[in-house]
């Protein structure tokens, strides 16, 4: 907890420009630069050959980074989007519910999840479905699903109990009114908060997976792979390792300090209006 208050105290002295600036740049080159034609005829491998090099297979290092974030974070960004479609609408449903029973046989299982280690899971799905990074995306979305499940329900339980959704039930109100439209606002605070640790984790995860080479397949062009496809040259060829590494280190970084800035204002919002 103290580690965590000093890294809030640290991002909330960091100018809020430099946060947006870490994580802009590598979501940027992972947006666009796979529309970018620029193409670069192979070469010796590790050689000083163009902007910054090339990598053990003679390719050029500035045309893997442009396509390879596509999956290095579109994958990540995919996992967290389903871990909190299907994660939010259990906890939706789990606290919302009139019957006890439903909401343990909701949650229940997903406390047997969740003591289990995500990168072990990972790695059995990917070496399973090899290069396949469709069956990684899922694997990571199904890993934060509990943890996401339990934070929606924590969070909507108040809310779904109150005398306004009692009201709105009376109305004749639909489901998804009642809880995307009332429940739902008291669940976004919770859900942004966690929101940065969630995407940097599955940044992580995905990276972790590839790196170990239980991911995509070694000649892809994900900056994870291509850190550990190179490592062995890193005296050779610096940047062939050092470019998709600081790319990776910027985003999550950026993103953190985004995060913790996030939950530090709102804390004290919640403070002021208490």
């Amino acid at each position: 907890m103290r580690a965590r208050s000093r890294l809030t105290a640290v991002a909330a002295r960091i100018p809020v420009g430099v946060s947006v600036l870490l994580v802009a740049l590598p979501l940027l080159v992972a947006v666009f630069g796979p529309l970018i034609r620029y193409r670069a005829q192979p070469g010796l491998p590790y050689a000083p050959d163009g902007v910054l090099g090339t990598d053990g297979l003679g390719r050029d290092v500035l045309g893997l980074l442009l396509v390879g974030g596509r999956t290095a974070l579109g994958m990540a960004f995919g996992a967290v989007v389903i871990a909190y479609l299907l994660g939010g609408l259990i906890g939706l449903v789990a606290a919302s519910t009139r019957h006890r029973w439903l909401d343990e046989l909701l949650i229940r299982p997903l406390d047997v999840l969740l003591p289990l280690p995500s990168l072990l899971v990972i790695s059995v799905v990917a070496v399973g479905w090899r290069a396949s990074a469709l069956a990684i995306t899922l694997a990571v979305a199904m890993v934060n699903v509990p943890t996401v499940a339990r934070l929606v329900r924590a969070a909507a339980l108040d809310a779904a109990s109150s005398p306004v959704v009692e009201a709105l039930r009376m109305q004749r109100e639909s489901w998804a009114t009642i809880q995307l439209g009332y429940v739902g606002r008291a669940v976004i605070g919770p859900v942004a908060a966690d929101l940065g640790t969630r995407i940097t984790l599955a940044v992580f995860l995905v990276a972790s997976v590839n790196f170990l080479g239980l991911g995509l397949s070694p000649t892809a062009a994900d900056w994870a792979v291509s850190v550990s496809r190179n490592r062995e040259g890193l005296l050779l060829q610096p940047w062939s390792v050092l470019a998709p590494a600081l790319l990776l280190v910027s985003f999550t970084l950026g993103f953190n300090l985004l995060a913790d800035r996030l939950v530090h204002r709102t804390r004290r919002l919640v403070t002021s209006a208490a």
